[in-house]
């Protein structure tokens, strides 16, 4: 029962001004499991709550992948559709990608943390932020802050789900919508979600392009029937729960002898664009960039796991691996270097086909006690 504790002809007149505001009791049952204090009004103060679109927001994001469901939403202002009727912006300082958006289209943009006053917003939507939300200022949004996270949750938490679904070598993906909640990312209760298929060979950057769209056109769907999406919303279960941590440049160190063709090819679409693979030659770190997949030896060459082999055919060096061979057509040694001015410059001077240091023709696995103690 709906009650503001006070005697029942003062209730009487608080539901009165409910239903002088056109609300739905279905509406109110499912926002009132978020926020009550919103319900509890006095004839004084009616309620401030909405039913239906359109909503005023205020939207959290910084990067590329925030961009797509902050311009859908800026989009959205100027269609018949009316879902969106004010929307302000909250980003950190510097030229991240959500506040060159903002500032170019015009929209009011507030420093985190911002100064939000209780009833200004209906709903708050967070992309890709990196701030944790205190439970204050979530309840300053009748229904909750939503949350556009690239994966199917409850797989794949955590800041970096793009990438570890492609790491891992998942074949379907997806997005999800959920209502965030107080100091735990990604545990909230899924209002909406939509599957997608991950195409053969794809990077961490083209699913994130993807999966950007997908999100911003799920959340519109969200938007339109929002009331119902949190009365219908589920908990996350544990089962399933995977942890995406964010990736770090020392996972970019190849394991010549351990790593198979599929799993180099799967660690540069992960974070190869973004942080480059390396390994060792001659005591150096060099840097392997222009990944061109497995690649077809048929000669015979020297098999031993690191090996390096130069085809003067495609210009690629080729390396060898626990099952085969893998190909890079740039290195990076004191400068970026194409393969074949690294064989003119460097492998043919050191290691001629008449020379016994057949070392000089490898790429050593960084040792492991090396990796933990690095700082890269």
């Amino acid at each position: 029962m709906l009650s503001n504790g006070r005697n029942p002809g003062v209730f009487l007149k608080t539901f009165n001004h409910f239903q002088h505001f056109n609300y739905r009791t279905e509406s109110l049952r499912g926002t009132m499991k978020l926020h009550k204090h919103w319900f509890c009004c006095t004839p004084e103060s009616p309620p401030r709550i909405r039913s239906r679109p359109p909503w005023r927001l205020m939207f959290f994001g910084t990067d590329q992948f925030a961009v797509e469901s902050l311009r859908v939403l800026t989009d959205s202002r100027n269609t018949s559709e009316g879902l969106v009727e004010t929307l302000d912006v909250v980003t950190i300082h510097g030229n991240v990608p959500v506040r060159k958006f903002a500032e170019q289209n015009r929209l009011r943009t507030h420093s985190w943390p911002p100064d939000v006053a209780e009833g200004q917003f209906d709903v708050g939507v967070i992309v890709s932020f990196g701030h944790l939300l205190q439970q204050r200022l979530i309840n300053m949004f009748p229904y909750g802050i939503l949350n556009v996270h690239p994966s199917l949750l409850p797989r794949w938490r955590g800041p970096a789900p793009v990438c570890h679904t492609v790491l891992n070598g998942d074949t379907v993906t997806g997005v999800t919508i959920i209502q965030i909640r107080p100091h735990k990312f990604d545990v909230g209760p899924i209002l909406n979600q939509d599957l997608f298929s991950v195409p053969k060979d794809s990077t961490a950057v083209e699913l994130g392009t993807s999966l950007s769209i997908r999100g911003g056109h799920l959340l519109m769907d969200t938007l339109r029937t929002l009331p119902e999406k949190i009365r219908n919303g589920r908990e996350q279960g544990e089962a399933g729960a995977t942890f995406a941590p964010k990736i770090s440049p020392s996972m970019g160190w190849i394991m010549w002898e351990d790593q198979t063709c599929d799993q180099i090819a799967r660690l540069y679409g992960a974070i190869g664009l973004r942080s480059p693979l390396k390994t060792i030659w001659m005591g150096r770190t060099i840097k392997l960039l222009d990944f061109v997949g497995r690649w077809n030896m048929s000669e015979p060459v020297n098999r031993t796991p690191g090996s390096v082999h130069f085809d003067k055919t495609s210009c690629t060096l080729a390396v060898c691996c626990k099952d085969g061979w893998v190909g890079f057509r740039t290195v990076v040694l004191k400068k970026k270097l194409t393969a074949i001015d690294f064989y003119n410059g460097y492998l043919h001077q050191i290691c001629p086909r008449s020379s016994a240091n057949q070392s000089a023709a490898r790429f050593f696995s960084k040792k492991p006690e090396a990796r933990n103690k690095s700082t890269d």
